[in-house]
């Protein structure tokens, strides 16, 4: 039986604790002198470099440009689109000291850069034949929450934020749904992790936005997370910070906007959708070590050549491998080590593996070990790690659909969602009857809108009117 790491609390123990160890532990990151704020670790930074590199080849596939916008914004420059402002007032951060003088203005650290962009696209904005802007972000935000947890809700996370013009509504539709599929098929491509897609109800969208698209996954305590979120906001972005452009018939014309954007909360998803008892399962193709070598009896005869030659190999294949010789740690403390962090494949070469021309291989994601001509392992690490992903995605993909229940009834949507999980119903999407739903189950919320129709005649059970929609509920961080 595979021993557990007493470094770590048990997930069906405390799994918020278990969070927090994996989080430390595994050295992804540590808190920062100020509360809610957090130091990315070389280990976690490696991972969201991995989906930076992802998101950028795929962006840019639809002629989408990087740049860079100041981190301030003036509070007249904030105030002017009242409804964005009045959803993110409560979590902003004001400076009023420059230079260790009183500001004229207050400046509003940002907590999204709709603001910032609208104001540089009034200025550079000109005639149709500018557009369409497709503008993305690499930064970070600030947002004041009270409640903060590593990854998942921070005062301060990474991020991308897409910021884009266009010159009719059908376009501008389009990006908002071609980003939607992109941020699906990192989930399935990369992370290993299979999303729900689809339109948030109108309670649940982005202050501002006239649609907002989301992907949302399920953790491992049953409790949803909201992992991408792609808007279409019309021209009212526009309208209200006077961007405008000389149309094709020489009239004004309004640009339609668009924003989306995933961030570090993602590292959190993957954590708590793939880790077990023993810390982080990562998924291969995220993982900053694909492959370690440990040498057993590192200074016996032979042994070191063949794991430097075997290292240089993996190399030269384009694996992200690494090579632990350091001989003041044991191999059982190593093997310990590198399970915690995750690493999907641990190769062993000692002695005796060196005399029968062989090495031994461990997964990661099952703990099983299986043994191969050590000549064949180059060759054979790239289908192996693109099986474990395959695993890992069905592994999820099949959780996620025995955890995703249907229910007719405000009494059965309350009672399938003690066990968590997504539970569907058809409902009347109307706002009032969404909070009602969510205070009578304990603060399930609407996490998106299914594909399908309700069937004809179906009511809501909430009010008794005809049902419009068929959406998601779920219990979410």
């Amino acid at each position: 039986m595979k021993m557990k790491n007493e470094a770590i609390t048990g997930r069906d123990v405390d799994f918020a604790q278990w969070y927090t160890d994996v989080c430390r532990k595994a050295e992804l990151m540590d808190y920062g002198s100020v509360k809610g704020f957090i130091d990315y670790l070389p280990y976690g930074y490696a991972i969201w470099e991995e989906i930076q590199a992802y998101l950028n080849v795929r962006f840019k596939e639809f002629g989408t440009q990087n740049v860079y916008l100041p981190t301030v914004i003036p509070m007249s420059l904030f105030n002017k689109e009242k409804e964005h402002v009045e959803g993110f007032a409560p979590e902003i951060l004001v400076c009023t000291v420059g230079g260790g003088k009183k500001l004229d203005e207050p400046l509003v650290i940002r907590p999204t850069s709709e603001v910032l962009f609208s104001d540089m696209y009034r200025r550079t904005l000109s005639s149709y034949r500018d557009l369409p802007k497709i503008y993305n972000q690499w930064c970070s935000v600030v947002r004041w929450e009270k409640t903060t947890r590593p990854f998942l809700r921070g005062a301060e996370f990474l991020w991308q934020e897409g910021h884009c013009l266009f010159e009719t509504a059908e376009d501008a539709e389009k990006n908002t749904l071609q980003v939607l599929d992109v941020y699906y098929e990192l989930g399935k491509d990369l992370l290993a992790i299979p999303f729900l897609k689809g339109r948030k109800t109108q309670h649940e969208k982005f202050a501002g936005a006239m649609d907002t698209y989301t992907v949302e996954a399920l953790m491992h305590d049953g409790k949803a997370l909201q992992c991408g979120t792609s808007h279409y906001f019309g021209t009212g972005f526009s309208e209200a910070y006077e961007i405008s452009y000389q149309g094709r018939a020489n009239k004004l014309e309004r640009p339609y906007y668009t924003t989306w954007g995933v961030s570090t909360r993602l590292l959190g998803a993957i954590i708590m959708v793939h880790g077990d008892d023993n810390g982080l399962v990562l998924p291969p193709k995220v993982a900053p070590i694909q492959v370690v070598i440990v040498p057993v009896r590192q200074k016996e005869n032979g042994v070191m050549e063949a794991s430097q030659k075997l290292y240089e190999e993996l190399k030269k294949k384009g694996i992200r491998v690494k090579l632990d010789a350091d001989d003041t740690r044991t191999p059982g403390w190593k093997f310990s080590e590198y399970e915690m962090k995750g690493v999907p494949l641990r190769i062993e070469i000692g002695p005796r593996d060196l005399e029968n021309k062989l090495a031994t291989i461990s997964y990661r994601v099952d703990g099983s070990k299986h043994t191969y001509p050590l000549d064949e392992i180059t060759e054979k690490v790239p289908a192996i790690l693109e099986d474990i992903h395959q695993r890992m995605y069905q592994r999820a993909q099949n959780s996620l659909q025995e955890r995703t229940k249907e229910a007719h009834s405000l009494e059965e949507l309350n009672e399938l969602l003690k066990d968590g999980g997504f539970v569907k119903m058809a409902f009347c999407e109307k706002e009032e009857c969404e909070l009602k739903i969510k205070e009578l189950t304990g603060g399930a919320t609407a996490r998106c809108i299914a594909e399908e129709k309700p069937a004809p005649g179906t009511k809501c059970p909430v009010c008794g009117e005809e049902a419009t929609i068929v959406c998601y509920f779920a219990k979410a961080y």
